[in-house]
C-alpha cells in the first residue's frame, strides 16, 4: 500500500524553486510540459529508469518516496502512447483543462440550437420541481 506524503515547507519551497516544477502543495507537484516531455523521451529513447530520470531532474527521492517517479512515469507514457504527446501538456487535476474538453460547434447555428434546447429541459424542470413544491410557476 502507498503511503502519502507530505512536505515539509522547507521542501515546498525546495521544489517550487525546482525548474521542472510549476508548482508543489504539501501534498501534490504539478511538473511542467517540458520534464514530462524530456522524462517520457528519457525512458523511451535512452531506457533511462524512472528514479534516474527524476533524479537527474534534481528531485530528491526521499521526499518523493519509492512509488512516485514509476507513478508518474507510467501514466505519462500511457497518456503518449494511447493519445499524444499533447496530452502531456493539459493539467487535469481540480478541473484545469475542462475548457478544452467542452463541445466544438461547427457554426452559431448549431450552438443557438443547443443553447435553446437545453433552455427548454431547464424550464421543464423547473416547472415540474415547482408542481412538486406545490407552487404555480407562471
Amino acid at each position: 500500500m502507498l503511503t502519502k506524503y507530505t512536505f515539509t515547507n522547507e521542501q515546498i519551497e525546495t521544489l517550487n524553486n525546482n525548474k521542472n516544477v510549476i508548482k508543489c502543495s504539501a501534498k501534490s507537484i504539478t511538473y511542467s510540459q517540458d520534464f514530462k516531455r524530456l522524462a517520457v523521451a528519457k525512458y523511451f529513447e535512452n531506457g533511462c529508469s524512472p528514479n534516474q530520470i527524476f533524479d537527474e531532474a534534481g528531485f530528491p527521492l526521499e521526499w518523493l518516496g519509492e512509488h512516485r517517479p514509476k507513478c508518474c512515469l507510467k501514466k505519462w507514457r500511457n497518456d503518449y502512447k494511447n493519445q499524444d504527446i499533447s496530452t502531456l501538456l493539459i493539467e487535469k487535476r481540480g478541473g484545469a483543462g475542462r475548457k478544452k474538453a467542452r463541445k466544438k460547434y461547427k457554426d452559431t447555428s448549431e450552438k443557438i440550437e443547443y443553447l435553446e434546447t437545453k433552455i427548454a429541459y431547464l424550464e421543464a424542470e423547473n416547472d415540474f420541481l415547482a408542481k412538486l413544491r406545490g407552487l404555480k410557476r407562471e
